[in-house]
């Protein structure tokens, strides 16, 4: 090989070299340009509590207590949020009432609700061990404040629940759920979470529910009411069916609310198997309470539901 050809050979070579540095450095600065905008440490804005809820969007309301205010996705399902869709609830208990009200998007409290299982509003109240379990129909004043006698609630933390459909407002016609907390004051004796099982009784009738719902997913579940051995078939309407069934999930008080699948009743002649359609957001226990009239008397059956992943 002549001294030419190695001279040129180890000129090209160099050349190369260099593009190929060139294009990793120009690589590089591209990957660093897109790092730059990156938040690599947590701010305070996104710190979470342990229950994995937003703490930067939380404010306190006219209890003096601390609530979120931020509405993550599955808060907002759950029924675990105070805002949802520009609709905020706002409330203080004041001995045995909780006096509340619903702020709408533009700000006013909101006065204008459409029916929804033939109430305007419907007021649930939990203790944090699913204890006390309350489901109302409170009383809307003028000015729109609801009261909800909750009849000596006992001492410990409780979750307040608003479900409403409004009437105005950019959700007009949507059913929402809306909740708070509140510390009734006092020494707070726990109760443990019954077990899971499929049968419980209430005021002499015998319930059992058959069904094995999965989390997250449609499924069905069948409610079967008997008393004295013999099967109950004079159920009476109430709210519009012939019975009415909640679920609070053991930990965080996420909210479900399972529908009937029959249509609206009237008149005697219910039972004794109900269906409902049970859509339960998270896997882990839940506790269910079943709502049904005989006599013009409501009677509550509960019983935890053990929910599969």
């Amino acid at each position: 090989m002549t001294r030419t050809t190695t001279a040129r050979r180890r000129t090209l070579l160099a050349a190369a070299a260099a593009a190929a540095l060139s294009l990793a450095l120009a690589a590089c600065g591209s990957d660093m340009d897109g790092m730059e905008g990156m938040d690599h440490a947590a701010s305070p804005a996104a710190a979470s509590s342990p229950g994995g809820h937003d703490m930067a969007g939380m404010s306190h309301g006219p209890d003096g207590m601390s609530h979120g205010t931020s509405t993550p996705d599955n808060d907002a399902a759950d029924g675990l949020a105070a805002e949802r869709g520009g609709y905020r609830l706002d409330g203080a208990l004041s001995g045995s009432e909780y006096r509340f009200t619903v702020t709408g998007p533009d700000g006013e409290v909101l006065t204008s609700y459409r029916p929804e299982q033939t109430e305007e509003m419907h007021f649930y109240a939990i203790r944090s061990d699913l204890s006390g379990f309350r489901h109302l129909h409170p009383v809307r004043a003028a000015d729109g404040t609801w009261t909800a006698p909750l009849a000596d609630p006992a001492p410990g933390d409780w979750r307040l629940y608003a479900s409403f459909v409004p009437g105005t407002g950019s959700g007009a016609g949507t059913g929402l759920v809306l909740s708070r907390t509140a510390t009734v004051p006092g020494a707070a004796s726990p109760v443990p979470l019954p077990p899971a099982a499929t049968a419980t009784t209430a005021d002499g009738y015998a319930v059992t529910v058959a069904g094995t719902p999965r989390a997250g997913a449609a499924g069905e579940l069948t409610v079967t009411v008997s008393k004295d051995g013999q099967p109950v078939t004079d159920l009476q309407p109430y709210l519009g069916t012939y019975a009415h069934l909640t679920a609070f999930h053991a930990g965080d008080l996420a909210f479900a609310h399972l529908h009937p699948e029959a249509a609206a009743v009237e008149g005697e002649g219910g039972g004794p198997e109900l269906a409902f359609h049970a859509e339960l957001p998270k896997p882990g226990d839940w506790r269910l309470f079943l709502q049904f009239r005989t006599g013009g008397t409501l009677h509550t059956a509960a019983l935890t539901l053990d929910v599969a992943a």
